[in-house]
């Protein structure tokens, strides 16, 4: 009986020993998968706002023909609908209420239509600066760039980042001879897409160089991607 006793109670450590080993659960270790990379945008954005000017000798050209003859040379350059939408206008359409209201105040005042031109390559972008009218170009920047293939450029960098986790977690573990096993987590990953500087276009009109060509400046930065993520590895003997 006593012997029974004594084995009831050696099973019970054995058990409290086990539960105790469990509830601390497996050893791990945690790391910061990333990884980042540049690529060329292949798709840039562009507003344009044309407003009405006086022309000596002929008065004042209004927004309607310059408007017209905007449409006409984007789509001469090879741009469809689809690249080429109305941002906003003042002068009619919606504003014209507005606009009346406000012409009588200031004669003076002219009416102005913003455009948002979709482009694939800097040189584009130069075709686009060349057949401005100087005159009626009021604005040209750059309002956004990115790429066709964004989300393949995202995929791969998420993959990469992972291959980066387990490669330093690998080098980490070792130093304290352990080996890096299974993961045991991958939390919520955050994404960075950094976006160039808008770079302003200044017209002929407003910047000459010597040689009276336009002073064009027509130069972006790369994009770069980045992918931050935590993640756990089980450690292994």
């Amino acid at each position: 009986m006593k012997q029974m006793i004594i084995l009831f109670f050696a099973a019970l450590i054995s058990l409290g020993a086990s539960a105790q080993q469990s509830n601390q659960g497996p050893r791990l270790i945690n790391v910061q998968a990333a990884a980042e990379m540049e690529i060329v945008p292949d798709e840039v954005w562009v507003q344009v706002q044309l407003q009405e000017y006086d022309k000596k000798g002929t008065g004042k050209v209004n927004i309607e023909k310059i408007s017209n003859a905007f449409l006409a040379k984007m789509k001469g350059l090879g741009l469809t609908e689809k690249e080429v939408s109305l941002q906003n206008a003042s002068g009619y359409d919606n504003y014209w209420q507005w606009y009346r209201k406000n012409k009588q105040k200031t004669p003076d005042m002219k009416a102005s239509i913003s455009y948002i031109l979709k482009l694939n390559s800097v040189r584009q972008l130069e075709q686009v600066v060349q057949a401005l009218d100087d005159e009626a170009t009021q604005n040209f920047y750059i309002q956004k760039v990115s790429h066709s293939k964004i989300e393949d450029y995202r995929n791969e960098l998420k993959m990469q980042a992972l291959k980066n986790a387990q490669a330093k977690a690998s080098l980490l573990a070792g130093a304290v001879n352990a080996k890096v096993g299974a993961v045991w987590q991958i939390n919520e990953p955050t994404e960075n897409n950094y976006q160039p500087q808008v770079m302003m276009m200044r017209m002929k009109n407003e910047s000459m160089d010597a040689g009276g060509e336009p002073a064009l400046n027509v130069d972006f930065k790369k994009m770069k991607l980045r992918f931050e993520a935590p993640v756990s590895f089980v450690l292994v003997d």
